[in-house]
Formats: structure tokens, C-alpha cells, sequence
């Protein structure tokens, strides 16, 4: 879509609009980690952060301010403290301080008392912290570099800073380890107290150590094990307090992640940095994954925008169901019949899930029982291609 032509009538001009930005250092790259990512230097820091100033003189929000905002990576926590607030002072001054929600996420290893300090001093309200696991044989089997007691210093501190929500990051289903390990995990991460807790069954992403290691055989694909983990996670969840709003994430009330559900709901944000992602100006689209390339194209006043897809009411729709679906609260049919115009009462797909016993009915509003949940990323692929 050029510019001066028009949105797709869903994406109206007052709704939510989020940032997305891409810290793309690590130290080192997780054997599960697909994301864009490169070892860290101060030249290539500093490059960085002008790049970030570069492309946000080529955003153009109007009088639009920030919602929501997160810093997601690679590991955002690397940059140094003086960095973090040049880089939160640059967008604070193009787009606002984000009005709801501003999350980073943070690796236990980066933790450091004086990051923090700067964070919350930047208005920072969410630290997410990917812990992954509290077994020292599974961390090690991800190939993590921080440890247990790096784990609980790091927490400790991130609450001693006082946040208004503290995210921990869990992993499951990875290789050897037993059902009683991630029970056990899962009690640990609730004992810690956390405001939220994201779980995620292990992918095998293509070019990382551990899709190598499934091609080889030395791991494999167990779904009958993977549901009884989620299983599993939803009764202890229950147990500890935490209400499930989606898939994979988990709230005490009043702390569920509003970045990533305005995300869902098929709102509109901007991602800055090289390979942050948007859905912004018509299009949906993905900066170069390439620091050298991305700071090149700024040079030449281009984001160097790549997969772009233009967006269509139908697509949008689509996707709404989608990942509307994953959420425990289900769609509103009546309300995506006012957003997009298509009336999906009789939408045989969406039957189907009913008599199947994989979604059950509200009024207007659809949403998956747990048997549908469990296969959530199957009712996706069903959808898929289906009102776009």
C-alpha cells in the first residue's frame, strides 16, 4: 500500500498502537533460539542505537502515541545502562512515553542492579525474565548460560526494584526431561511469585543446534507427551492462583501482558530494529535480519522492509480468528460482523469445531474448550486460507 492510500477500514486511527524493538545482541545463541541474533560489541552497539534515532526519523505516526511497548531480542538486557536510556529517550521523544504497558525482556545473566534502575528511571513497568527452567541438567540441555542461583539472584533483585509486573519465561517438552521435572519446574517458577508465566512447548526452529540434532535422530517430535505437559501446566496453574488467557500464558489478574493481546486482536505496531516485525501502514512487513544491512538502508533513508504483505480486511479477519481463538475469552462473532463485515454465524469451519466438541458457543461469542485448546495450533491451520 502507498503512501496516501487507505488502511483497511479495521484499522481505525484511534486504536491501540504498540513498538516492537529488536535488541538483537546475545552472547551466546541458545541451541532453541531461531530469532535474529549477534555477538556484541560497543561499535556495533553504538551503531545500534543511531540506527534505532535513523529509523525512527523515518516513522511518521502523525499525533499518534504509543499504547504499549516491548523490547524483545536477542537479549535487550546486554546493553548497558547508559545505552538503555539513549535508546528509550529516542523513542519517549518521537513517540511518547507507551500510555498502558512497557515491557523488556531480560536473561537472568544481564540482570544488573544498575540496568534495572535505569529501566524503571525510562518508565519501564514489565520485566520479563527467560528462565526457561529451574533444573540445572535441562538448562544445560538448552544450552543456557545462566544458572540457578543466578536465577533467584537476578529475580530477587528485579523485584527489589519494584516493577509493577515481573513475567517468568518457561520451556517444556524438552528432550529426556520427565513429567515429575517439569511438574517440578512449574512449582518453582509459581513459588517464586511471579505476576505472569508464559510457558512454551520446545520448537524446533530450522539453522538452530537443536532442529540439527532432530534431522540426526539423537531428539524426536512426542505429541502424546507434549499434551500431558500442558496438562499438567493447567493444573498447577489453577492451583497456584494463575487464570489462563491464552495458550500459553498465565496472569494473576490485572497482569496479563496488554502489548502482545492488542497484538492478537489484530492491532496495529511499529517494530524497530533489524528484524522487528510490523503491522503498520497497510502492510504487514519485516525489517532485513541483518544489522550491517539494515544500518546500510537507513544510510539511503529506507527501513529495507522485507516479506511485506499488504493487509486486507479479510486477511485481518482471518487472522483475528486465529489468535483470537487462542485466547481463553474466545471472539465475538458480532463484533468482527461490525469490524469486517462478514457475517460468520454459519461459516462452516467454525461448525464444525462445535460439533467436533473442539469449541463451544456463548451467545456471540466462540471459544475453544480445552480439547481445543490442546490442538490450538491445528484449529489455526484449519482456518488458515479459509476468509482472506
Amino acid at each position: 500500500m502507498r503512501k496516501g492510500e487507505d488502511k483497511p477500514e479495521s484499522l481505525t486511527r484511534d486504536g491501540p498502537l504498540g513498538l516492537y524493538l529488536h535488541v538483537p545482541f546475545c552472547s551466546t545463541s541458545c541451541d532453541f533460539c531461531g530469532f535474529y541474533q549477534i555477538q556484541s560489541d560497543r561499535k556495533g552497539i553504538l551503531s545500534y542505537i543511531d540506527g534505532v534515532k535513523r529509523e525512527l526519523e523515518l516513522v511518521d505516526a502523525g499525533n499518534r502515541k504509543l499504547d504499549t511497548m516491548f523490547w524483545g531480542g536477542g537479549t535487550p538486557g546486554l546493553l548497558p545502562a547508559g545505552d538503555m536510556l539513549k535508546v528509550a529517550g529516542a523513542i519517549t521523544d518521537a513517540l511518547g512515553k507507551p500510555r498502558q504497558e512497557w515491557t523488556v525482556e531480560m536473561a537472568p545473566s544481564s540482570v544488573k542492579r544498575d540496568k534495572l534502575e535505569a529501566l524503571k528511571e525510562a518508565g519501564v513497568t514489565r520485566i520479563s525474565m527467560g528462565i526457561q527452567s529451574l533444573n540445572e541438567r535441562l538448562l544445560d540441555a538448552l544450552g543456557r548460560q545462566h544458572s540457578l542461583k543466578q536465577i533467584m539472584n537476578a529475580y530477587e533483585m528485579i523485584r527489589d526494584v519494584g516493577f509493577r509486573s515481573v513475567n517468568v519465561d518457561l520451556i517444556f517438552a524438552i528432550p529426556t526431561q520427565s513429567e515429575e521435572e517439569w511438574r517440578a519446574d512449574v512449582r518453582g517458577a509459581l513459588a517464586l511469585e511471579p505476576d505472569h508465566l508464559s510457558t512454551y512447548c520446545l520448537t524446533f526452529e530450522e539453522d538452530t543446534a537443536l532442529f540439527i540434532k532432530l534431522q540426526q535422530g539423537k531428539v524426536k517430535i512426542d505429541t502424546d507427551r507434549e499434551a500431558r505437559f500442558y496438562t499438567v501446566m493447567w493444573e498447577e496453574a489453577a492451583a497456584g492462583g494463575f487464570g489462563q488467557y491464552e495458550i500459553s500464558n498465565y496472569a494473576r489478574p490485572g497482569h496479563a501482558c496488554v502489548h502482545n493481546m492488542n497484538t492478537w486482536r489484530m492491532a496495529e505496531w511499529i517494530g524497530v530494529g533489524p528484524s522487528a516485525a510490523s503491522q503498520w501502514g497497510g502492510s504487514r512487513h519485516t525489517n532485513t535480519p541483518d544489522l550491517k544491512d539494515w544500518l546500510a538502508g537507513l544510510e539511503r533513508g529506507e527501513r529495507g522492509l522485507v516479506d511485506r504483505v499488504e493487509l486486507s480486511d479479510g486477511l485481518l479477519l482471518e487472522d483475528s480468528l486465529i489468535f483470537g481463538l487462542r485466547m481463553n475469552e474466545g471472539v465475538d462473532l458480532a463484533a468482527l460482523k461490525r469490524r469486517f463485515g462478514r457475517d460468520l454465524e454459519d461459516f462452516p469451519v467454525l461448525r464444525q469445531l462445535v460439533s467436533e466438541g473442539k469449541a463451544e458457543r456463548d451467545g456471540t461469542v466462540l471459544r475453544l474448550t480445552s480439547e481445543g485448546r490442546m490442538v490450538a495450533d491445528a484449529v489455526g491451520e484449519a482456518l488458515l486460507g479459509e476468509l482472506s
